[in-house]
């Protein structure tokens, strides 16, 4: 277990806690002024509670059953029964990253004081997490709106002792039994309480903020990737100029551009398309690569804005305000989320596209100015990389698929009481896929351009000390360079490891110096 510890307060939580909670399983702590908050908010409730009147999620039934009053004696029946009932999810178990970040953000929104949650309540919480013990939550069940209910029932199950989780060794229990072991009593939701623990974005969220920092490893690692296709395909770096970039102040175009041109730079390869095959312009893909990368940048970017303000919020219905009023509102609905999650699978699919043409250009001995066909050994005894690009290929069209906006699909429920939901659970789901195969993509991209430089280096062209050390080592992970035809998968998932953990850029910078 990582000895790093994360504060909770009460005013949001970072991206880079998520993270460390999420991956790399931080120990969670509640502030002083988070336990007061949550003292000072129970007790804003507890007063509501005794009263007469009717109060929304403290005295209620929910949803389209918000009309019943319910009395005092019912009331901690009706907080399990909520949470035994919305934990109706199906299909396979979610990662357990996403549950950990579920759970972490929830606690966050708990512990804003707005919730009106019980401190001990907050910290059987921080005691699962730090337990080690994951519920089991499943794909589907989401509708985004009011929050990601099914999934965030299946959390509040484990805390009341009930349903399976999943242990720091690996092993699905009763969840009973896994908090016996470590020594954490199951909670005894009071009002207020179960609707408080699954009524947020908590699981959109914290999938977006992974994919951010995944896409931001990937769009650099596209970077590089892109100058080492320009450079096996002798173009011309002149059109990575900054002045050039400057006349079109797009921010991530002109990040994208400074990047290729730091990797290409020393290239005895750039500057060669003149030569046998005059060419007045690259193609498009290698071109316009600073275009299409830095838009994606820029929506990045977007997206990041959009999770730092969720972060920062309290999502929960009603809330519980620092006047003691407690209000009805609709912030649970996961709109802004669910777009820039759909975003993101739009900008993911034209990088892999993009990717894709550049990889085939270099396997076409029609455009790839001298390169063997395919950049085989000895072609037509030899396929070379021909079934990798048809591998690429299909990973991009199911991409194209995965970039269909789930947020613009509303589905009514509740008996019409939720009559427009974000889906951006959905949106969430697919875009976790979408950034998985875009790592695949341009670890093709990365193992058809250095074999291609390699064999340019053959032929006495001498490449960028930068693109010499990506060369050096994808060699030293155990990717093999050009040669005869052989069993190609076990190269392809290398490729794939050192691309998604960040081992490319890791291995230029020494030459480039920090890339962004």
């Amino acid at each position: 277990m990582d000895m790093h510890t994360v504060v909770v307060g009460t005013s949001g939580t970072t991206a880079q806690d998520v993270i460390a909670v999420a991956r790399g399983n931080a120990r969670v702590e509640l502030s002083a002024d988070a336990v007061s908050a949550l003292a000072a908010a129970r007790e804003i409730v507890d007063a509501l509670a005794a009263k007469p009147e009717p109060v929304y999620g403290v005295s209620t039934g929910f949803g389209a059953l918000a009309s019943r009053h319910i009395s005092q004696d019912l009331r901690a029946q009706l907080q399990r029964n909520i949470v035994r009932s919305h934990a109706a999810g199906m299909g396979p178990r979610v990662e357990r990253e996403v549950v950990r970040a579920l759970m972490f953000l929830r606690l966050k929104t708990v512990a804003s004081g707005h919730t009106g949650v019980r401190p001990e309540v907050a910290q059987t919480m921080a005691d699962v997490l730090n337990a080690g013990i994951t519920p089991v939550v499943h794909e589907y069940g989401s509708l985004g709106c009011s929050g990601d209910l099914a999934p965030l029932s299946h959390c509040a199950l484990t805390l009341m002792g009930e349903g399976d989780a999943e242990g720091p060794d690996g092993t699905v229990r009763p969840a009973g039994e896994l908090l016996a072991a470590h020594g954490i009593a199951p909670v005894e939701l009071r009002e207020k309480e179960g609707l408080a623990l699954l009524n947020g974005t908590d699981g959109m969220l914290g999938m977006l903020v992974m994919a951010l920092a995944d896409l931001k490893n990937l769009y650099t690692s596209a970077d590089i990737t892109a100058a080492l296709s320009l450079e096996a395909l002798l173009g011309t770096d002149k059109v990575l100029a900054p002045e050039l970039h400057a006349i079109r102040p797009h921010p991530g175009q002109g990040v994208s551009a400074d990047n290729m041109l730091r990797v290409l730079a020393g290239s005895g390869l750039t500057g060669h398309h003149q030569d046998d095959a005059p060419r007045v312009q690259d193609a498009y893909s290698v071109r316009c690569a600073p275009q299409v990368n830095g838009a994606g940048r820029d929506t990045l970017d977007y997206a990041g804005i959009v999770a730092a303000r969720e972060l920062a919020s309290a999502v929960d219905n009603p809330v519980v305000l620092p006047d003691g009023r407690v209000e009805s509102n609709g912030n649970f609905h996961g709109a802004p989320v669910a777009y820039v999650l759909d975003f993101l699978a739009i900008v993911a699919a034209d990088l892999g596209s993009i990717t894709e043409r550049r990889t085939d250009r270099l396997l076409d001995k029609n455009r790839s100015h001298g390169l063997p066909p395919f950049l085989a050994d000895d072609a037509g005894v030899d396929s070379g990389l021909m079934i990798a690009q048809y591998t690429q290929a299909a990973l991009v069209s199911e991409m194209k698929r995965l970039a269909v906006p789930a947020s613009a699909d509303s589905i009514p429920s509740s008996a019409m009481q939720e009559d427009h939901v974000s889906m951006g659970w959905s949106a969430a789901r697919k875009l976790r896929t979408a950034v998985d195969n875009l790592a695949r993509i341009v670890a093709v991209e990365l193992y058809a351009a250095t074999r291609a430089i390699e064999l340019r280096a053959a032929q006495g062209l001498t490449p960028a000390p930068a693109s010499q050390a990506a060369i050096e080592a994808l060699r030293a992970a155990g990717v093999q360079g050009p040669g005869p035809d052989r069993f190609l998968s076990p190269d392809l998932a290398a490729a794939d490891a050192f691309v998604r953990t960040g081992k490319l850029v890791a291995a230029v910078e020494p030459v480039t110096g920090p890339l962004a």
